[in-house]
């Protein structure tokens, strides 16, 4: 089956180039041109993976993923203006999963795509063998199969990749991890982003499973070395 990919930018021109070379790929392209359209394709349909300006009318690309995390934990890779490290890490703090910066190369693009795509089926595969059985950790419970996270049995909405993160450090409790580490495991050895990464992840997860942020008791930091998991409840 055919990729289903939504590129959402307000230059059309960019638009019809990465349609027609990710169609020349076998994929199939939807397209929105400001944030609500945006939105309103990612509510109607189910998407492989979404390619997201920041800069867009009526809506910011970082409102817009913001939203979408609402409702789906679809991959969602930011377009950023170029050396605009703040752009890449709001990006991140608001759920995407990956940035690219303009002006891009197309192949950069594709092998972006593919690589994130290739991450997720990898992830799929990976929950076919592991158990199936949700996984209580004190007050936390992870149903692994559903992809879901409980807090005293109300749910906490995380991004795919807090969720990878989380699923990987419970799968190894007291190993510590250091943040290359993490980032080859979690987001693959061809990712492209740097350490920054991890730890973005590691706050945002901390802030919604944590009660107190400051003092964890579920992911810890061992200072100069990594992260790690122990349920100190």
């Amino acid at each position: 089956m055919a990729k289903k990919v939504l590129v959402v930018d307000d230059e059309k021109l960019i638009v019809k180039g990465i349609r027609f070379s990710l169609e020349q790929d076998g994929m199939d392209v939807d397209v929105a041109y400001d944030g609500e359209q945006a939105l309103e394709a990612a509510h109607n349909n189910q998407y492989d993976v979404i390619l997201l300006d920041v800069m867009l009318p009526k809506m910011s690309g970082f409102e817009v993923c913001q939203q979408i995390r609402e409702f789906s934990d679809v991959p969602v890779i930011m377009l950023t203006a170029k050396g605009d490290d703040m752009d890449k890490i709001l990006g991140l703090e608001y759920g995407a999963d990956d940035y690219i910066t303009k002006p891009f190369n197309i192949l950069e693009v594709k092998a972006r795509i593919r690589a994130i795509i290739r991450r997720s089926s990898k992830q799929s595969r990976r929950e076919e063998v592991l158990d199936q059985s949700a996984v209580f950790y004190g007050q936390m419970r992870v149903d692994r199969e559903g992809r879901r996270v409980f807090l005293n049995d109300r749910e906490i909405n995380l991004t795919t990749k807090e969720f990878d993160l989380l699923e990987f450090l419970t799968n190894h409790p007291n190993k510590v991890y250091g943040r290359v580490d993490l980032l080859h495991q979690v987001w693959g050895a061809d990712y492209p982003g740097d350490v920054r990464t991890v730890d973005v992840h590691v706050r945002r997860l901390r802030e919604k499973i944590e009660s107190n942020p400051s003092e964890p008791k579920y992911i810890h930091t061992k200072w100069g070395v990594g992260y790690y998991f122990a349920n100190k409840e």
